[in-house]
């Protein structure tokens, strides 16, 4: 079966990105067996040809209505499948999926009927709403940074801004690369309303929230980005445990000092 990404450079791009970022996670230890999840929004990638592609699959119910999506294609990761065999397989661990005219279901067109995350109602939850507030993002990413969830096992991280404030004061790429910041979500039952309508009112405020005790989600414009926002965060945790683990309290950036990056590179304060 010849694959929807030949002769699409750009829509192949944009998958390729999405499999580069899955080996990172793999390798970092941050995609345990199946875990974490990637769906992109790839319209714009997608001609005549591919809009009458016939469906591999049947209809499929979202389980919610998104009138923004009406029409869309994403590429999103298979359900039970590892982030490690993505990176390497991509069109085999992954699929295109097209939403209908319904905006409450959706096929699969290319380029094997392979399930989309069960997390999906989630994902384009939250990609119905960047559309609606007119957002250039089109990527979301979850995955499971092992020091950034070991922080929010200690409640005075889950305050607002707390670890936001702690993390942008370790190195001054954070503050540049993650300017919103890390919004906080207490545990919620995984892939729940619950916890998609409190990921959907975070990621107003932040481009990356955690979820208390189980990972990160973050959105960008692509797969890429959106992982380097997480990788940077997840740097800062890094350095502030192997201070604490040199048997001190590490002094961080002054609030002065992090005012004076937000000013010099135009970041918000």
């Amino acid at each position: 079966m010849e694959s929807i990404l030949n002769n699409r450079p750009a829509l192949a791009t944009e998958v390729n990105k999405v499999a580069e970022v899955a080996g990172y996670l793999w390798q970092k230890g941050w995609a345990e067996r199946n875990g974490g999840n990637i769906t992109v929004n790839v319209t714009e990638y997608v001609d005549d040809a591919i809009k009458g592609m016939p469906a591999i699959s049947e209809v499929k119910p979202i389980g919610t209505t998104l009138p923004y999506l009406k029409g869309c294609y994403f590429y999103c990761k298979g359900t039970n499948k590892r982030m490690r065999d993505l990176a390497r397989w991509p069109m085999e661990n992954g699929s295109v999926i097209r939403i209908l005219d319904d905006c409450a279901s959706y096929v699969i067109i290319a380029d094997q009927p392979v399930l989309p995350t069960s997390e999906l109602p989630s994902h384009l939850s939250v990609h119905n709403r960047l559309i609606e507030q007119g957002s250039p993002y089109k990527a979301s990413v979850h995955t499971h940074p092992i020091e950034l969830i070991a922080m929010t096992h200690n409640k005075k991280f889950l305050e607002k801004d707390v670890a936001s404030n702690l993390l942008w004061s370790m190195i001054p790429e954070t503050k540049a690369f993650c300017p919103r910041g890390l919004g906080i979500i207490p545990y919620k039952l995984p892939s729940s309303v619950e916890l998609a309508e409190a990921t959907i009112h975070e990621l107003a405020e932040y481009d990356v929230v955690m979820w208390e005790k189980h990972g990160v989600f973050a959105v960008d414009t692509d797969a890429m980005t959106a992982f380097d926002q997480v990788d940077v965060l997840n740097k800062s945790a890094l350095i502030y445990i192997a201070a604490r683990n040199m048997g001190f309290e590490p002094d961080g950036m002054s609030q002065v000092q992090m005012n004076e990056m937000s000013v010099a590179f135009n970041l918000p304060k």
